[in-house]
């Protein structure tokens, strides 16, 4: 087995784990969002131009940190209510650990995409749910899987280039 598929199967298996965790109890080994991270950026330098690896980063970094403060700003000014109420912290880190997924185009268009996804899922469930709070991460980990396979096999182009 080469390296590059053992990190896929960690990945696959990370991604499954965070939407499992939580979808049923709403908590996330805190570990498993480094391992995505991790994973995600050796997937994305083994694919694209070394000189545009730190630059994607940045710029994918820079559109979590924007909206994370959107978020607070909202919460605070519009809610009245502090971030912990509003936002989840394993939301908050898998959000930095998908910013090392796929280049900077890519990356804004599958995030957009997997929180609209996520949106129809929790709405689509929310009757049987027995939590009132959204699995975010956990909707987020499942489109960001479903992307990479849909990747891998060839439906979706090279997501590291676009």
């Amino acid at each position: 087995m080469t390296l590059a598929l053992f990190i896929k199967i960690v990945l696959i298996a990370s991604f499954t784990l965070v939407f499992y965790q939580d979808l049923k109890e709403r908590k996330v080994f805190w570990f498993l969002f480094p391992i995505i991270a991790v994973s995600s950026a050796f997937l994305m330098y083994s694919n694209m131009f070394e000189t545009l690896f730190l630059t994607t980063i940045i710029l994918n970094v820079s559109l979590i940190i924007l909206l994370l403060l959107t978020v607070f700003i909202y919460a605070k000014l519009k809610l009245k209510t502090a971030l912990s109420k509003t936002f989840g912290l394993g939301d908050g880190l898998l959000f930095f650990a998908l910013a090392f997924t796929f280049s900077s185009i890519s990356f804004f268009i599958l995030f957009v995409f997997g929180l609209i996804f996520s949106l129809l899922l929790h709405l689509f469930f929310k009757s049987s749910s027995k939590f009132e709070t959204v699995p975010l991460a956990g909707y987020l980990s499942f489109f960001f899987a479903l992307s990479y396979l849909a990747s891998w096999s060839g439906i979706l182009t090279n997501l590291y280039t676009v």
